[in-house]
């Protein structure tokens, strides 16, 4: 089953929701701030991701910017990385879609389809 982790309020989630009902695969859904993410589920779904560690970062969100992210981020270690997206999960991407052998944060339409194809 798929894991759908979202912000129940961010437009983007509510609009990559009502594009997966539209396919109807089976979903569980998950509040991010509610139950954040742990550092271990994270590092997870980073390394079935394939991405860089950086996409998993809400850059556009304000706690990334208060924090001066963008300016810190390439001298942190991956650790430490995956340690600051566990404080917070506003500070995490959203959506995310796990699958059993992928992640993808963020919604863009193309990667999602792909991997429900091949799912």
């Amino acid at each position: 089953m798929l894991l759908f982790v979202e912000y129940p309020k961010c437009t983007t989630c509510q609009k990559a929701k009502k594009w997966l009902k539209e396919r109807n695969p089976e979903f569980s859904e998950r509040h991010i701030v509610e139950d954040r993410p742990s550092k271990e589920e994270l590092r997870e779904w980073y390394e079935k991701s394939g991405l860089p560690l950086k996409r998993f970062f809400n850059t556009s969100g304000n706690k990334y910017k208060e924090l001066h992210l963008k300016d810190k981020l390439p001298s942190m270690t991956e650790e430490e990385q995956l340690e600051l997206l566990s404080t917070d999960g506003m500070l995490v991407k959203r959506p995310i879609l796990v699958g059993e052998d992928f992640a993808l944060p963020g919604f863009k339409e193309k990667e999602w389809t792909e991997k429900l194809e091949n799912a």
